[in-house]
């Protein structure tokens, strides 16, 4: 199995761009990480890209597709904030939601984890087989009935969240217990808030019937993002994976 990979980060309507995002691949491995940090005077950046690198930089000294490996590399990168919050006053207050994805091409399986409100969809014959849950008081609403994902959309009550990095004692990440086995065809959507507040998954879902290929499907839906721009439009930031055989390249 070969995998088709691409990113994209955008400030929108914001005068600095808060997300990170990025991937490596490492023995038959692929490991991608998005990142949407919080805080002044640039921390949301600082924190974003310290978890975006740290992740990385522990899976590719560390290169495992288990659950636990993925476990272990948030919580490295929510150290590495920490560190950072210690060592520069201003940056004190900085946070970062975190999303990460391994998929071993040679098993032909792919884990996930997660902190805060940065999202994972896949995708299988083009309809949606799995998403993350957010940690947000939204998504505990959602849940126990009290309002709907609709109604909540483009309200910055959304973006209320109890779990992040940048915590001394944190909760522990969300990490799927069982691999999910890919199959060809498969395609998956790490995104930050920005990009999935403004685009539900069934919008993602009729755009990716019409895409020939990760990069077709991510610039096909940020059209659809910026058709739909909200003054003030957050940050937005998506890495998508396509899955294919490995004879199709």
């Amino acid at each position: 199995m070969q995998l088709g990979v691409t990113a994209m980060s955008r400030p929108g309507g914001r005068p600095a761009n808060e997300d990170a995002c990025g991937f490596l691949s490492r023995d038959d491995i692929c490991f991608c990480v998005v990142a949407d940090g919080a805080g002044g005077h640039q921390g949301g950046a600082a924190a974003s890209k310290i978890v975006v690198s740290r992740v990385l930089t522990w899976l590719r000294d560390n290169a495992s597709c288990e659950p636990e490996a993925l476990r272990y590399a948030i919580l490295a990168a929510n150290h590495a904030v920490v560190v950072e919050q210690r060592r520069d006053a201003k940056l004190a207050d900085m946070r970062s939601t975190v999303i990460v994805l391994a998929i071993d091409t040679q098993r032909r399986r792919a884990v996930w984890g997660h902190m805060g409100d940065s999202r994972l969809y896949a995708f299988r014959g083009g309809t949606l087989l799995r998403r993350t849950s957010d940690h947000s008081l939204a998504q505990q609403l959602i849940d126990t009935g009290y309002v709907s994902a609709e109604e909540l959309r483009g309200s910055f009550q959304r973006a209320r969240l109890y779990a992040a990095l940048g915590e001394v004692d944190p909760p522990p990440p969300t990490v799927i217990e069982a691999a999910l086995e890919v199959q060809e065809g498969d395609a998956f959507l790490l995104c930050t808030d920005g990009w999935w507040d403004s685009l539900e998954a069934g919008a993602m879902e009729l755009v990716l019937a019409q895409a020939s290929s990760a990069d077709d499907w991510l610039r096909a839906m940020e059209r659809e993002i910026i058709e739909r721009h909200r003054p003030g439009q957050d940050n937005y930031t998506a890495l998508a994976v396509w899955c294919t055989s490995g004879e199709s390249g």
